[in-house]
């Protein structure tokens, strides 16, 4: 295990313990994994972190959302694109939201997924098509439907 993965395992136990309807912790998952991710990969891995940083930074699903319109892309096997990895994938990091002072955390969460989304955001045609073409147009598109 390395300092990064400790750090993001602390923040998991975090956000997992928040209890929030929320669920901040979707946004956890996805910012680690686009800022960890590899050429070694699978396509899948980047593809969903970086739909679930765009639908939470520019269309403002919270992470419940996020997770639903994860579970709708995942009923359709598909290509899943392949995404450029920078150099640069953010200035800030899990252990850097661990250093916040905990009433502050949660928004450096949401600070965290912005500076990787900025990294990632020449790439946002590419995640807006995969929406798109999944029919993830909002969050009204990825509730469930009501039960009778």
């Amino acid at each position: 295990m390395t300092a990064r993965n400790d750090s993001y395992n602390e923040l998991c136990c975090y956000t997992l313990e928040h209890g929030d309807p929320e669920f901040i912790h979707q946004h956890v998952v996805d910012a680690y994994a686009a800022q960890d991710a590899t050429l070694n990969d699978k396509p899948i891995r980047l593809a969903f972190a970086l739909v679930g940083l765009f639908l939470h930074v520019e269309r403002e699903f919270t992470g419940r959302e996020v997770q639903l319109a994860h579970m709708k892309l995942a009923r359709t096997k598909q290509k899943w694109p392949e995404f450029r990895i920078p150099g640069n994938c953010g200035s800030i990091d899990a252990a850097t939201v661990l250093n916040a002072p905990i009433e502050e955390r949660d928004a450096m969460i949401h600070e965290w997924c912005r500076s990787v989304w900025a990294a990632f955001s020449d790439q946002r045609d590419t995640v807006e098509r995969l929406l798109a073409t999944n029919g993830v147009t909002d969050a009204q598109s990825v509730r469930w439907p009501a039960r009778r």
